[in-house]
């Protein structure tokens, strides 16, 4: 049977810049890309889950202003099923887990080496025709 991992992702966007993430070497998917977030845990509410990731990776808080979109991602140890939300920072955030944290235009996100299951997400972005804060 395929594990269904259930997964929140933050899209966060200042100054016309999204916020990016690189796994850490320790990590599955070592050095890939991803907006930050990560998995849900039992009885847990998304939002309560996106908010909580993002204090525990990047030490600050964030205001989730829409949902986004769900994606999902077969792997070999299962299947990853992402919700994305667009989210707005209340405060600066450090790199705690992650590798690297990088700011990227809509432009420059093909640029990085994401992982499989985030490849939707950016795909979106690129494809919306409007500013996806409205």
């Amino acid at each position: 049977m395929n594990k269904i991992i259930n997964v929140v992702a933050a899209v966060i966007i200042k100054n016309g810049k999204f916020l990016c993430t690189q796994r850490a070497n320790t990590k599955y998917l070592a050095y890939k890309w991803e907006f930050p977030g990560g998995k849900v845990e039992p009885g847990e509410q998304l939002e309560d889950a996106l908010i909580r990731e993002i204090k525990e990776e990047l030490g600050c808080s964030i205001s989730i202003k829409k949902y986004l979109l769900t994606t999902k991602h077969h792997y070999d140890f299962g299947t990853v099923k992402i919700n994305a939300f667009l989210c707005q920072l209340i405060d600066d955030p450090i790199c705690l887990e992650h590798n690297k944290i990088c700011w990227l235009n809509i432009n420059e996100l093909n640029h990085l080496d994401w992982a499989e299951a985030d490849l939707p997400i950016v795909s979106y972005l690129q494809n919306i025709e409007t500013d996806p804060n409205e």
